[in-house]
């Protein structure tokens, strides 16, 4: 029976990375789970207990769910940049200007902290063009928002939690790396899975208002949604009974927490 120190276990699903994976079964000695998409297990039958739980360390704001349930199907655009993730007053009134000139819905979360060195704070032209189509949040549960029926696309900064995030609840991404493994992620999703778009670093208005356009309206974003939703599909089988990220967990429970000493 392998110890805990040989147990690595991976927020993700085998289909997904299978290529990764594999290389690292022959490189490493050590049992390797993938029990992904976590967050999704709360929201299956077999998890139904934990419907309540919550995992954000911020405080959420549900009052946009009731917000969202009077747009069309796939016609609104989720905006989040993590937790980590710090903009400069420039890159703020770019995405800002790009948004309110792609005419398009969308809800964008912005924590108070979210511009260096001062609060975030948006012209007050860009919160007159968009305060019947936008809707300004500090925080909020972002699997609710992600799985709501009118939310199309998500522009993120590919932190893993919310890439993998976006992968189970089938919505194509525009992508805005910030640091660490996010680079990483947004090659992936654009290059690998095809359900992405990356912005450059030095962010223009121009370019995020094509995106939004894009991914939103354009034959590349429908081309999107039906590889996104496939991706969906895939993470949902993974946590079925009999699935890979299933039968991961069940196994990972007996070898760790109900090893016999």
């Amino acid at each position: 029976m392998p110890s805990r120190l040989q147990l690595s276990f991976f927020n993700t699903f085998e289909d997904l990375e299978k290529p990764v994976l594999d290389a690292m079964r022959e490189r490493i000695s050590c049992s390797i789970f993938t029990i992904g998409p976590v967050v999704s297990f709360s929201q299956s039958e077999s998890m139904v207990h934990l419907n309540s739980v919550s995992m954000s360390l911020w405080k959420e704001e549900d009052a946009c769910l009731e917000w969202l349930n009077d747009k069309e199907l796939k016609s609104v655009l989720y905006v989040n940049f993590g937790s980590l993730a710090i903009l400069t007053p420039n890159q703020i009134n770019e995405f800002a200007c790009g948004l309110a000139n792609s005419q398009r819905p969308f809800i964008w979360v912005i924590r108070d902290d979210l511009v260096a060195g001062e609060s975030a704070m948006l012209e007050k032209e860009f919160v007159e063009a968009t305060k019947e189509r936008g809707l300004i949040l500090s925080w909020c549960n972002q699997m609710k928002v992600l799985s709501h029926h009118a939310i199309g696309g998500f522009l993120t900064h590919n932190g893993w939690n919310s890439t993998i995030e976006s992968i189970s609840n089938g919505m194509p991404m525009i992508c805005w790396p910030y640091l660490v493994e996010q680079q990483t992620n947004c090659w992936y999703v654009c290059k690998e899975l095809g359900i992405g778009m990356e912005i450059n670093n030095d962010v223009k208005r121009e370019d995020v208002e094509e995106l939004v356009r894009e991914l939103m309206g354009g034959e590349k974003g429908k081309e999107m949604q039906l590889k996104a939703k496939k991706w969906k599909e895939s993470s949902k089988t993974a946590l079925q009974f009999g699935g890979s990220s299933y039968n991961n967990l069940e196994r990972l429970i007996k070898e760790v927490l109900l090893e016999k000493h």
